[in-house]
């Protein structure tokens, strides 16, 4: 059963949603049980200080413990000041208002911090990759979660470039998980190719997910919102696959913008939450299949300066390059990690590599403070931000030529998708 308010064009007032919440959770026997609530952390557009009020307002005086974890999956922790902006309270405010509410990073690189919960196994993961993939999967995830009654996935649902779409059990996997879930579905997703499964509902790599979701051995309730910044269009409150799915229906109305004709030049201008290129790709990932053959996609970014605290020094080693750059060099790059090489591919495109030669479909800029020298290193386009005026690109898809002012959450297709 799932609690659901939501509409295409009326957004969701606080006191819409706060009724739709207490409805759901009086349904649910929480009474004196430990509470642990996945938040997103700041890489995802959300009012998760909405959320957080009313789930506090909610379950606080009813539970034993009401913590919140975030879901950093591999991005770099959170400060503690950043927590409370995310949350939407100050330091003080925690402890005469919210006393009861704990906060937690999640640490995926650190291995004393997680618990092994069950095994895919290789035939397992061969059926459900149709093929492309055959290994066995050591599910882990974040052992915090055996101190509670409930887990409360609390996140919005877009289309997603891995995944098809974000939201659901991917909370977990790569939000508090270990490595090797994240790696398999994120190199079958690479496999599969970003224009052939963003924006689909169910996929291979939502199937693994959902199965190594099924070993964890704790209650599970999922709140998933479709906003468009801070701003609700849809609330779905029940199992998380129930939940996911209802929100990945709104959000194919919502979040997907269709096109007539692809465009031969794109500046997708990248917001300051993505304040690195591992999560600023999005800008390329909603928009690949917009752009012409032979066409060039800007990533628009002055405010970037590096590629990614947690991996760029595994990618400054192999650059970025198209899938089968890797696929017909496999003895070379087989010990990387799958999650780093699909982030190469996945900015880089769709193309091919043939007899040594290297041919992507589009071309990929980079506008941030990362050098002309250093783009070239690592097999990108450079251009100088300082040199774009954002103004000229406007109004002129007439020219084919698309400004995007906020990239990295609206998938942009064609109408007669050429790629699925």
């Amino acid at each position: 059963m799932i609690f659901t308010k939501s509409s295409e064009t009326n957004v969701l007032n606080e006191i819409e949603i706060l009724k739709l919440c207490s409805e759901a959770f009086s349904h649910q026997n929480i009474d004196g049980k430990r509470v642990l609530a996945i938040l997103p952390d700041y890489t995802r557009s959300c009012p998760i200080d909405i959320m957080f009020r009313i789930i506090y307002s909610l379950l606080a005086k009813h539970t034993k413990a009401l913590d919140f974890l975030i879901a950093l999956g591999t991005h770099p922790p959170m400060s503690k000041e950043a927590i409370y902006k995310l949350v939407g309270i100050t330091e003080s405010e925690h402890f005469s208002r919210f006393p009861k509410a704990r906060f937690f990073n999640h640490e995926s690189g650190n291995r004393d911090k997680l618990l092994h919960i069950g095994t895919i196994s290789e035939d397992e993961t061969e059926e459900i990759s149709g093929g492309l993939l055959r290994r066995q999967v050591h599910v882990t995830i974040n052992r915090m979660v055996n101190d509670y009654d409930l887990l409360l996935i609390i996140g919005p649902t877009f289309p997603h470039e891995s995944m098809g779409f974000s939201g659901g059990h991917k909370y977990f996997f790569p939000g508090i998980s270990g490595e090797e879930v994240v790696d398999t579905f994120h190199w079958i997703g690479a496999l599969l190719t970003i224009p052939a499964v963003i924006g689909m509902a169910d996929t291979p790599m939502r199937r693994l997910v959902d199965k190594a979701a099924s070993f964890i051995p704790v209650e599970r309730i999922c709140i998933s919102l479709v906003v468009k910044g801070r701003d609700a269009y849809g609330v779905f409150i029940g199992p998380p696959v129930e939940a996911f799915t209802a929100a990945a229906n709104l959000s194919d109305k919502i979040h997907i913008v269709y096109k007539d004709h692809p465009y031969k030049r794109v500046l997708s201008c990248a917001p300051p939450m993505y304040d690195e290129l591992w999560t600023a790709g999005k800008c390329m990932y909603k928009l690949e299949s917009v752009v012409e053959d032979g066409g060039e996609l800007i990533i628009y970014a002055p405010h970037l300066t590096h590629l990614s605290i947690t991996h760029g020094h595994q990618i400054e080693k192999i650059g970025f390059h198209v899938r089968d750059y890797f696929l017909k060099q496999w003895d070379t790059f087989k010990g990387y990690s799958g999650n780093i090489l699909a982030h190469s591919c996945n900015v880089r495109g769709i193309g091919t590599y043939e007899n040594g030669v290297e041919k992507p479909r589009i071309n990929v800029t980079l506008a941030t403070q990362i050098s002309e020298e250093y783009c070239k290193k690592i097999n990108l386009g450079y251009r100088a931000p300082e040199s774009i005026d954002v103004n000229e690109w406007k109004n002129r898809e007439n020219e084919r030529i698309l400004y995007v002012p906020k990239a990295g959450e609206m998938l942009y297709l064609l109408k007669n998708n050429p790629f699925r």
